[in-house]
């Protein structure tokens, strides 16, 4: 596939549905994880403007930072800390309206306001955490969780 995205405007869900049959594309037939996370960062990122995307990926005993888009970020995060390490240890996703309420909260950027931590699995171990954040309040739902769960599956961790 040409790595031309196609921005589609619509509710949040006609988004996602036109933008998970280009990440397909994009990750077909590729093998590295590495090109994969990235190209799959960038396509949300490209397509929905939020302040920033990225994945964590389990190394060791901690979340080291993986492809990303936007502002410089935390490079690791313990098991059980912020929202990331808290999704990673209960292996499920997150979703925050208001990041300054999470117990815990890292502030990687004080720009960031809401956030959704979806968990990458790999033989039903999580293997990583897809990290998106947003610069204003509540704005991700169940709608955002239902269509980035299907994407980190598209991954094959």
């Amino acid at each position: 596939m040409a790595e031309d995205l196609q921005i589609i405007q619509g509710s949040k869900a006609e988004q996602y549905e036109a933008l998970i049959p280009q990440i397909k594309g994009l990750l077909e037939g590729e093998t590295d994880l590495v090109a994969n996370l990235a190209n799959t960062a960038a396509a949300l990122k490209e397509q929905f403007g939020w302040f920033w995307v990225g994945f964590y990926l389990v190394k060791q005993d901690e979340l080291v930072l993986g492809p990303f888009q936007g502002p410089v970020a935390c490079t690791r995060i313990r098991k059980g800390r912020g929202v990331c390490g808290s999704s990673w240890s209960g292996a499920t996703t997150l979703i925050v309206p208001d990041v300054e309420k999470f117990p815990g909260h890292i502030a990687c950027s004080s720009l960031s306001k809401s956030e959704i931590v979806v968990p990458l699995f790999k033989a039903g171990e999580v293997v990583g955490v897809l990290d998106v954040d947003s610069d204003t309040y509540n704005s991700f739902d169940e709608t955002d969780q239902h269509y980035l769960e299907q994407i980190v599956a598209l991954l094959n961790c």
